[in-house]
């Protein structure tokens, strides 16, 4: 994994369901390693999401400004590792991940937290807080030619930190391809022979939309419909 990091990167998302997944991982084998880490290939993870007091990040999202910039805190719960993360998405849509290790998610300004947001957002930890958290599962699969990086959430549960308000998301699974460019990706032939097309999806926004019912969500109205008939059980 170390040779596939992929912090300067196209990345491609899906949104399918459950029933699908079963037969994305089956068409797979035979082109795909999967990560397996003290014998577990389902990985369980936290993100905390920060934002100011006007939801600086969250209306970039909206608007649909490039670049705009998102900032988490990401906990891998298997192996109790937590970096403070800024992602960056510019206006030739790639991505680009800055990050630092810190020792615990209420634990960020002994580590540096303070001067790496500073540098990165231009905003002191002072004027941010926890706004969305979420929890979920993880495969991650990596090609043979070690190219590209697929990652595949489910059972994604949601808590607002605002409002105070929890949701799931049922039998909703998002699928993102992660590259360098554009090579030649496997995986997208398997997902055109199972009819699933290309959906972007922010679990930070659409984690607010859910849990805050305050928030302006003008473009995003069309994508939760889509989302709750492909789903059909959102809860």
């Amino acid at each position: 994994m170390s040779s596939i990091r992929l912090m300067n990167r196209t990345d491609t998302k899906f949104v399918s369901s459950k029933t699908k997944l079963v037969q994305l991982l089956r068409h797979a084998q035979g082109k795909y390693f999967v990560q397996e880490i003290d014998g577990k290939r389902i990985a369980d993870y936290r993100t905390i999401y920060w934002d100011t007091n006007e939801h600086r990040f969250y209306l970039e999202h909206h608007n649909e400004r490039a670049p705009r910039q998102k900032v988490r805190v990401r906990t891998y719960l298997d192996s109790d590792i937590t970096f403070l993360e800024v992602k960056t998405k510019n206006n030739h849509a790639r991505t680009k991940k800055k990050r630092i290790m810190v020792p615990a998610p209420d634990r960020l300004i002994e580590a540096g937290g303070e001067e790496f947001l500073e540098n990165h957002v231009n905003e002191s930890l002072g004027s941010l807080h926890p706004t969305v958290q979420n929890r979920f599962q993880r495969i991650t699969l990596v090609n043979y030619g070690k190219t590209e990086r697929l990652t595949i959430d489910f059972n994604v549960q949601f808590r607002n930190f605002e409002t105070e308000t929890g949701c799931g998301t049922g039998d909703l699974v998002i699928i993102e391809l992660k590259r360098d460019g554009n090579q030649y990706s496997p995986v997208l032939d398997i997902l055109r022979t199972l009819r699933i097309k290309p959906s972007g999806f922010s679990k930070y926004c659409i984690g607010s939309v859910l849990t805050n019912p305050a928030l302006k969500r003008n473009m995003f109205k069309e994508k939760l419909v889509r989302i709750n008939k492909l789903v059909n059980n959102i809860s």
